[in-house]
């Protein structure tokens, strides 16, 4: 005689792959949130709904690859150029959700120019920016989001603010800027931070979507091969070392005034 083995109960999914994510193995190193982000981002298009219209634009740097891993239309900007590219792309297509994946030497380096006038003339796109304090693709050289005394490969002694300045603060910088009306700062270093971010993703392109104006989400993110450290400490690297010297908050939302500082409301 069989005996019938007793039913399993149904099991509920935990996890699942992201439609607007392609199924390619990343570049990334082990321990870098690039992929985290590129995460968030897909999950919230799905959840969006709006896969379909949805047009990236790829920056130069460690997310040059970006267009292959996304599962949306893509464009692959020079270095720095993001913002006018999805500027012309917006235009073109006005009914899209048009989004730059920007790094910090990307962004604040090269193109400052380019992200500072996109948000002046309040175009109505959205800029994802990793800022990970260095030059992550070329060798680990200092950024201008590198902190004081941070070594890097071309300031091995540490930054040295008397002739090297300070960090630059972009989301700070862009909130003063009328065009700008979503502008805040998350991080990628714990999963309470992780779901902070992914709501201000949302909120992001939602600003977009109801034609708003300019938006971007700045998300504090880990290189640990070229901070030289494990990923573990580089985890512990933006807790200790970069919320501090970058607050997180929110610099600019829908509806306010200029802000008269350019400090962000602690979250």
């Amino acid at each position: 005689m069989s005996v019938l083995a007793p039913s399993e109960p149904a099991l509920t999914p935990v996890y699942s792959y992201p439609d607007a994510l392609t199924h390619v193995p990343t570049h990334y190193c082990p321990g870098c949130t690039h992929g985290i982000a590129h995460r968030l981002i897909a999950e919230v298009i799905d959840e969006m709904g709006v896969k379909e219209r949805t047009i990236g634009v790829a920056s130069v740097g460690c997310s040059v690859f970006a267009y292959r891993y996304f599962g949306v239309d893509f464009a692959q900007a020079p270095h720095g150029r993001a913002p006018a590219m999805a500027t012309g792309v917006k235009r073109v297509e006005p009914n899209s959700l048009v989004f730059t994946y920007q790094g910090d030497g990307d962004l604040a380096s090269i193109g400052a120019a380019e992200i500072l006038h996109a948000a002046v003339r309040g175009e109505p796109i959205t800029v994802f920016f990793l800022n990970n304090a260095i030059y992550g693709m070329t060798g680990g050289q200092m950024a201008p989001t590198t902190l004081e005394g941070q070594a890097t490969t071309s300031s091995p002694d540490g930054r040295d603010a008397a002739t090297q300045g300070t960090p630059l603060r972009m989301s700070e910088l862009l909130a003063q800027v009328d065009g700008a009306v979503y502008v805040v700062r998350r991080s990628l270093h714990d999963v309470a931070h992780i779901r902070r971010a992914k709501k201000a993703i949302r909120r992001a392109l939602e600003v977009q979507q109801q034609k708003l104006g300019f938006g971007m989400v700045e998300l504090l993110s880990s290189c640990p091969t070229n901070w030289g450290i494990t990923p573990e400490k580089a985890l512990e690297f933006i807790r200790d070392e970069m919320v501090p010297a970058f607050p997180l908050g929110d610099y600019r939302l829908p509806g306010e005034e200029r802000p008269e500082s350019s400090r962000g409301k602690r979250s």
